[in-house]
């Protein structure tokens, strides 16, 4: 997709630079409608797809009967596990592959409720509904384990790699004198992005379309080649807009494989779209956490113990872990820790990323624990976490690259006026309610990736930037503008922007906030290099008006190529392109590690996540932080909560542009105080279904829900980072509200709620 808007309708041009608040490019395209989603897009002679999904949660198909459905008027096929697709098995995130095993995204064995079981291709929607409400099928059905209370739930099993120890942590806390212990528990929670997931699948030959909401479009075109066993470059993913993905539109998915084997089939293009319902099943959300924290301190407030014991429900055929101990060994200095991780085997579908994996569970634990040692100790909350303050990495004992929490936790503090805070729950109040105010810290590590960029100046003297990564709304349209209108010396309106397509160059995975450190890096050092090669033309060809000026360099500025000394000459760069008889200028760019270069470097970087750097792979330990202040007012009659006023301060490094990255803040907020308040996922134990899966009963916050918030960036470039010096924003913000929010709950009430979400039966309840 191209964004290219004449100037008038972007707004000021002092902003076009990094660092500037330009308004996003895309705007104006989605509010009015000129935006094209992926379901959106009109494809000659396309057919329908319908899923049909499981009844039960454990057992298995003994007979399936699509008669009725085949006969059924505009049924064209169905496809059920006894329909041969001829599809292998694709290789995970990091690229490992199993050798010559078949994939089968219908399966007679179920293990889970929603599960899909069959599909049917219609020539309309309509008819390929009511073909798949015909489909009659038998179970055997087996019991369930329908989640961390069932009592046929087991413990779990330990994950050695998710086990962190360093000291003599129980010895420790034993001896501590000061010791507070508690469980804390989050539920099942989804993504619920406003665009529903689905695809458009369409053949020509050996060669395959897919238009379908993609957060890594390289990646998803790698799963769909290895699925039909074709060569990479003969799929293509288009995904130039997206309505919201937050770690489920990161992967390709069995409906997927579905709507594709049965374009390939017909050979005729197929529309398969995820219903609502379909949306809590047909991918896995948040999984449900439990946790134990247990604190030693002295007298003061100080660490001496940590001890963590944490769990995750997965599904019974795959392993996915919400690592309950991601944040609790970095956020403070402890001599003594200990965490395990477990996962719970039920039958559910595997769970899935969400914003901030693990960092966000983990810190509800951490955070609330910490609320509760300053109450054991009479310690306001925020000196307490200065007394514990980590000044470099606990676990792996390096040096921050840069950790800037203190700094968030006074510039919060100051404008929140957390000064006026009484320490004593319940003592402060507006009439009826009861007012609580509550603080909590969060994190999220600097994951780096490689990607590339294209940049071209063109005759006219505008430039395109060319890249397959994907904008979902968090601004990668703009940011790349901006990052090459300031490298390039152009002003922002001549720069097109195109992205959200596999075959153009490789970006890496929109998600762990590492897409726009990489590809952000990868445009500055293609438009740079684009700047390098027109001055060096202009110095150098013999058709240059600059070859006689005695001139040794030239600057690019403002759109103008000029001798830097008074009265020297100055062209527009169109006219330096008319001179030198250049259509284009063209350069290409990538941020691989240099003894990484090569052509299968490249691949396995764009399509896999084998070549990410964690934050801990350098010298250095890399992270954003965060700290949040809250204040709730909770009506003493009837218990109802309300988040009145959010204060949150940020390190993320060096902001690319400040408007962008405080609505990416504000929305992990919202995202943190549905979570808090409203998000549960509820489970009928009798079938293991989830009875809430539409937007009327599974609650997400809405504009009535959210107060006034102000977010502040303390942020200082961080050249260990990134290129530019910008650490992650996306999923930073979301970590630490939902314990602010409990803690702010506790001052209000004096009652500690430690599972969410906080619901007014908890605060009423013994």
């Amino acid at each position: 997709m191209t964004i290219m808007e004449p100037h008038s309708k972007r707004g000021d041009s002092s902003d076009g630079t990094i660092g500037g608040r330009l308004s996003r490019l895309d705007g104006r395209l989605k509010i009015t409608g000129g935006a094209p989603f992926a379901l959106e897009h009109q494809v000659k002679g396309v057919t329908y797809g319908v899923l049909v999904q499981s009844r039960i949660a454990a057992g298995r198909i003994v007979a399936i009967d699509s008669s009725k459905a085949e006969a059924a008027p505009g049924t064209l096929m169905v496809l059920t596990p006894d329909t041969e697709l001829n599809l292998s098995i694709a290789s995970d995130w990091y690229g490992n592959r199993p050798d010559n095993q078949a994939y089968h995204p219908l399966s007679r064995d179920i293990t889970f409720n929603g599960q899909a079981v069959a599909a049917v291709i219609g020539e309309t929607l309509e008819q390929a509904s009511e073909a798949a409400r015909l489909i009659e099928i038998t179970y055997e059905e087996a019991p369930a384990i329908v989640g961390f209370d069932d009592a046929a739930a087991k413990e779990g099993k330990l994950l050695d790699a998710l086990t962190v120890t360093w000291g003599d942590a129980t010895s420790a806390l034993a001896a501590a004198p000061v010791r507070v212990e508690a469980e804390y528990k989050t539920p099942r929670e989804f993504h619920v992005a406003i665009e529903p997931h689905g695809l458009t699948a369409e053949w020509d030959g050996d060669t395959l379309t897919i238009r379908e909401p993609s957060q890594w479009t390289h990646g998803m075109a790698r799963t769909y080649a290895e699925w039909f066993g074709l060569p990479y470059e003969n799929v293509r993913i288009i995904s130039p807009f997206i309505g919201g993905g937050f770690g489920s539109k990161a992967t390709a998915y069995a409906y997927g494989a579905l709507a594709a084997a049965a374009a390939r089939k017909l050979a005729r293009p197929v529309k398969l779209a995820v219903t609502r319902p379909q949306t809590f099943t047909a991918f896995g959300g948040r999984a449900a956490t439990r946790q134990t924290i247990a604190l030693g301190a002295n007298s003061e407030g100080v660490l001496q113990a940590l001890v963590h014991r944490g769990a995750s429900e997965t599904a019974t055929y795959a392993d996915f872990p919400e690592q309950t101990s991601a944040a609790t060994p970095l956020m403070y200095a402890v001599e003594n820790f200990s965490a395990e991780h477990r996962l719970v085997a039920v039958n559910t579908i595997v769970p899935g990323a969400l914003r901030a994996p693990g960092k966000n569970p983990s810190a509800f634990g951490l955070e609330c624990a910490m609320d509760e040692l300053a109450y054991a100790v009479g310690i306001d909350p925020v000196e307490i976490r200065l007394r514990n303050y980590a000044e470099r990495d606990p676990q792996s004992g390096k040096p921050w690259s840069t950790r800037r929490l203190r700094e968030a936790l006074s510039a919060g503090s100051e404008a929140f006026g957390w000064s006026r805070r009484s320490l004593a729950p319940r003592s402060m109040r507006n009439g009826r309610r009861l007012v609580g105010w509550g603080v909590a810290c969060g994190t999220f590590p600097v994951l780096r990736a490689a990607s590339e960029a294209l940049v071209r100046i063109l005759a006219d003297g505008s430039a395109e930037v060319v890249s397959g990564a994907i904008d979902m709304g968090q601004g990668t349209y703009t940011i790349l503008a901006q990052t090459a209108a300031d490298a390039l010396g152009v002003p922002v309106e001549t720069i097109n922007v195109r992205l959200g397509d596999s075959s153009l160059p490789g970006a890496t995975v929109a998600g762990g906030s590492m897409l726009a450190g990489a590809i952000t890096g990868a445009v500055h050092k293609a438009a740079s290099a684009a700047r390098d090669e027109l001055i060096a033309l202009a110095l150098n060809d013999g058709a240059s008006p600059f070859r006689d000026t005695g001139a040794n360099t030239l600057t690019v500025a403002d759109g103008r190529v000029s001798v830097p000394r008074d009265g020297g000459m100055s062209l527009p760069i169109r006219d330096l392109m008319s001179a030198l008889g250049r259509q284009s200028i063209e350069t290409r760019k990538n941020t691989l590690p240099d003894n990484e270069q090569g052509p299968d470097s490249h691949r396995k970087a764009w399509t896999t996540m084998g070549s990410i750097r964690g934050p801990t792979a350098g010298d250095y330990s890399m992270h954003s932080w965060c700290a949040h202040f809250v204040e709730v007012m909770v009506d003493e009659d009837f218990g109802t909560i309300r988040v009145s006023r959010v204060v949150s301060a940020f390190d993320c490094g060096r902001i690319y542009n400040p408007k962008l990255a405080e609505s990416q803040w504000r929305g992990g907020i919202i995202m943190g105080i549905g979570q808090a308040l409203l998000e549960e996922g509820l489970v009928d134990p009798r079938n293991g279904r989830l009875v809430n899966n539409n937007l009327g009963d599974y609650l997400v916050a809405t504009n009535a829900d959210i107060p006034d918030i102000e977010v502040i960036s303390v942020g200082i470039p961080d050249k260990e980072a990134s290129v530019l010096g910008g650490k992650g924003v996306g999923e930073v913000g979301i970590v630490g509200v939902a314990p602010a929010i409990a803690n702010a709950v506790f001052h209000a009430t004096g009652k500690r709620i430690r599972d969410l979400p906080l619901t007014l039966d908890k605060v009423l309840g013994s």
